[in-house]
């Protein structure tokens, strides 16, 4: 039948030894030490809120079993609406405390709450191993250590907080919404960093994975926490959105599917807080002729057999192995994988857990099944297969095709896929391809191979001669489909503050016909055609003699264009006289400018950031030919003073050397781990960018929003003021005289929100920032959940462009720009 193949000679799989008895009895050990807590609390179990348990009556209750042997642990309840307004209000009444504390007070209980988690250590171990069914080896050496570690060095920002983070101000409440499989160690990466800053936090536990976060959340008590400060709420995924939306949470920090992602982007559009998605997807691993093949063997072997790849890395791993040594690698994993033990969670033997969820099994067999009927091969074990729990074989997958599903959804489970590739170019191109962004490893001995590759890939975390890394000073976050936000490190802490300057932020979100709401262009102000005369078409003195007319166009790949849609709008003075007529851009010249973008992005990407910065000094330079000219301008339009005007101008000059200074400024560094060898810090950019741009300060705010964006390497699109956009226009003609390549800066007028509408629905924009109305954030928002692009929108708050703390801030880098790790271990000359 499908799925039931043995293992080919003379890799026959004759099953795994017999457990040692020893063993068998320390596992037993354990299930004592385990059961203890359970049975203090009645193996039965309710929220941990406001520091202490709370057991509303009404609720139904969710039986948690062991993914191993399916036998009942506890039963928790199910949360309802009330129970989150509870969780939500004791997190607000914490936070009163939480945030005002010194950094010193609060990193040292942050510190006691560590000593305490190493104090009860071995419980965690126990109720994780056995609640997520993955072996409490891993859980043991693994899982523990990096949550203990993730504790304490965030103690130590929260000691340094007002140091290293200057200018910084916590959040609010923070709602983290977890999976099943490792939810200690996905708890632990949103918790702490929520924690050290000032925050406080209500976490949503899965039902499959609810014991290890609620004794979490009671160690927090015991500890000395305040109050309120971590409340744990059992429930189902279907209180995210409930949580997610409630007015008293000020931030979302998701770890999930990418469906359940794009619902929280679409439920939260509009209401100012800020979302972290950490989405998973398929982790490509690269193995070259020049790789140590027995390392990477083993490795796969290890990373496949344990959840700590599955769950934090996305799925199991997409092996592309260069077509020279596919044979003799795939050898190598028949032999590895048929020796894997699948049994128990406690038994100290065992390789491959029990998968948390039977649904996972399901989807599984659908994948394994259907890569058969395709015409791939498929090497299983099943005479390894305890006689109950929920368990699937060790599997290997080749001669798939790349459309099949097995190569491009997620696998969670012990499933390898592995697919051939000639050259270097191939490899990237095939791992590239892939949806999501999440992480991926290199495996040759040529380090400037690997170094090259590392950088040419598009995701946030790069393993080179190694695979599942993780430390709490690095940072780990995803691209693309695989969502945005990353935890570790000090940009992990960015998610968690808002500038000093900016209040928070709690909108309303409006009643809005997603499908109606500038769908097209709003209809051209007065005057139209034939009712007012242009100044710039009208008699000279001399009347048979007229001026030449000066017509405004699009900019899009490096030339002034028409508009597709052939129409204009007229721009008004204070007065009501007509100024001049601009181009209407419509969807159509959106797509001709995302091409161009697309077509400039890699050579701009790859220029140096010294040569960037050349250009935008040249810039510069530039624009102070022509500052009279633009001052002049910018007075009759707006009606200011010419002094106005013209100091207008001139922070606009100094804003663009601000941004062409700091091209070469921010590109990365070494992050601090306990790796033997190094991990890499770069940050690189978004891709194609969308911007919208206020009608406040619009030639400071036009230059303040682009600049940033360009000088870290993206090419934008953007959308000028809609009431003001002549300055704009005016410095195209800037462009075309400093050397900035054509499609780098794409300037699109018209109807402001037709056009960001139009922006973030499009698949190939990677990131829009929007700075216009409250309806039109949202709307920026709900539609940009269909590739799941970067957002940053403004509420319709508005902002100060002429202080360099909010038009120049430090926040405008991490929107630019995402962090890449790259992990290269060392070992040739020294044991690590």
């Amino acid at each position: 039948m499908p799925g039931s193949h043995q293992f080919s000679a003379p890799y026959q799989c004759l099953g795994p030894p017999p457990a040692c008895p020893c063993l068998v009895e320390a596992a037993g050990q354990e299930l004592w030490r385990h059961q203890a807590w359970l049975d203090a609390h009645g193996r039965s179990l309710g929220h941990f809120i406001d520091g202490k348990w709370s057991k509303p009556e009404g609720r139904e209750t969710w039986v948690c079993k062991s993914p191993a042997t399916g036998k009942s642990l506890a039963t928790t309840l199910q949360g309802q609406w009330e129970d989150v307004e509870a969780a939500v209000q004791a997190a607000t009444k914490g936070f009163e405390t939480w945030s005002r504390l010194a950094c010193h007070a609060r990193a040292r209980h942050l510190y006691n709450l560590t000593r305490m988690i190493q104090k009860h250590q071995n419980t965690l171990t126990v109720l994780e191993s056995l609640d997520t069914g993955k072996p409490v080896t891993e859980a043991r050496v693994c899982d523990l250590p990096l949550i203990v570690r993730h504790f304490y060095h965030h103690a130590g920002w929260a000691q340094l907080m007002r140091v290293e983070m200057g200018g910084w101000e916590p959040l609010g409440v923070v709602s983290a919404i977890i999976p099943s499989g490792s939810p200690l160690v996905l708890l632990a990466w949103k918790v702490c960093p929520a924690l050290a800053m000032g925050n406080t936090v209500v976490v949503l536990a899965p039902p499959t994975a609810q014991l290890s976060a609620l004794l979490l959340a009671e160690l927090c008590t015991q500890a000395g926490l305040p109050s309120g400060i971590l409340n744990v709420i059992a429930g189902a995924e279907a209180l995210a959105g409930v949580l997610a939306t409630h007015p008293g949470v000020d931030a979302i920090a998701f770890t999930g599917s990418a469906e359940l992602g794009r619902s929280l982007r679409q439920m939260t559009a509009g209401l100012g807080k800020r979302l972290s998605l950490q989405l998973g997807g398929r982790t490509p691993v690269l193995i070259f002729e020049s790789a140590d093949l027995d390392s990477a063997a083993t490795e796969l072997t290890d990373t496949l057999s344990s959840h700590r790849g599955l769950l934090l890395g996305g799925g199991a791993p997409l092996v592309l192995v260069q077509e020279t040594v596919a044979g003799a690698l795939v050898q190598r994993l028949k032999a590895r994988l048929g020796a894997l033990r699948v049994g128990e969670a406690l038994d100290r033997t065992t390789d491959v857990g029990g998968l948390v969820d039977e649904v996972w099994r399901a989807a599984l067999q659908a994948h394994v099944d259907e890569a058969e009927a395709e015409g791939a091969k498929v090497f299983q074990s099943w005479p390894a297969l305890p006689a109950q729990g929920s368990f699937y074989p060790p599997t290997l997958i080749v001669e798939a095709d790349t459309t099949s599903r097995c190569v491009r959804e997620e696998v969670f489970g012990p499933v390898l896929v592995v697919l051939p590739f000639r050259t270097t170019k191939e490899a990237i191109a095939l791992a590239n391809s892939t949806p999501g962004g999440l992480a991926a490893s290199i495996w040759t001995e040529k380090l400037p191979l690997a170094m090259e590759v590392a950088c040419s890939l598009q995701v946030g975390t790069v393993w080179i001669n190694g695979q599942s890394m993780y430390d709490a000073a690095a940072s780990f976050g995803g691209c693309k489909e695989s969502g945005f936000g990353c935890s570790g490190g000090k940009e992990g802490l960015y998610e968690y503050v808002r500038p000093s300057w900016e209040s928070r932020i709690h909108s309303r979100a409006t009643d809005m016909n997603y499908k109606t709401f500038a769908a097209s262009s709003s209809a051209a102000p007065f005057p139209v055609p034939g009712q007012a005369k242009d100044p710039h078409s009208g008699p000279t003195q001399e009347a048979h003699r007229p001026s030449v007319d000066r017509t405004y166009k699009l900019y899009c790949g490096g030339a002034q264009k028409r508009s597709e849609g052939l129409s204009s709008r007229p721009i008004l003075d204070p007065t009501g006289h007509l100024m001049a007529y601009i181009a209407d851009g419509s969807a159509k010249d959106i797509r001709n400018a995302v091409e161009a973008a697309h077509k400039a992005a890699p050579g701009w990407r790859g220029r140096s950031s010294h040569a960037r910065a050349q250009v935008l000094f040249y810039m510069a330079e530039n624009l102070g030919l022509r500052q009279a000219e633009l001052a002049a301008e910018l007075a009759a339009l707006m009606g200011v003073t010419p002094e106005q005007a013209a100091w207008e101008v001139e922070l606009s000059l100094e804003r663009l050397f601000h941004w062409a200074a700091s091209c070469d400024k921010h590109g990365g560094g070494l992050q601090d781990t306990p790796l033997y060898g190094t991990n890499l810090l770069l940050r690189e950019p978004l891709g194609v960018l969308g911007i919208v741009c206020p009608d406040e300060n619009p030639l400071l705010s036009f230059i303040s929003l682009w600049a940033p964006a360009v000088a870290w390497g993206n090419a934008v699109i953007i959308i000028p003021s809609q009431c003001y956009p002549l300055p704009a226009l005016g410095l195209c003609q800037v462009l075309d005289t400093s050397d900035l390549p054509g499609g780098v800066l794409n300037v699109i007028t018209g109807d402001r929100d037709h056009l960001a509408r139009t922006l973030a629905l499009h698949q190939d924009v990677q990131a829009l920032w929007y700075f216009g109305s409250q309806q039109g954030s949202q709307l920026v928002e709900w539609a940009s959940a269909g590739n799941l692009k970067r957002t940053w929108v403004s509420c319709g708050a508005r902002r100060c462009w002429e202080d360099p703390s909010q038009g120049a801030g430090e926040e405008f880098l991490s929107q630019a720009t995402h962090c890449k790790s790259i992990w290269v271990p060392m070992g040739d000359v020294f044991a690590n």
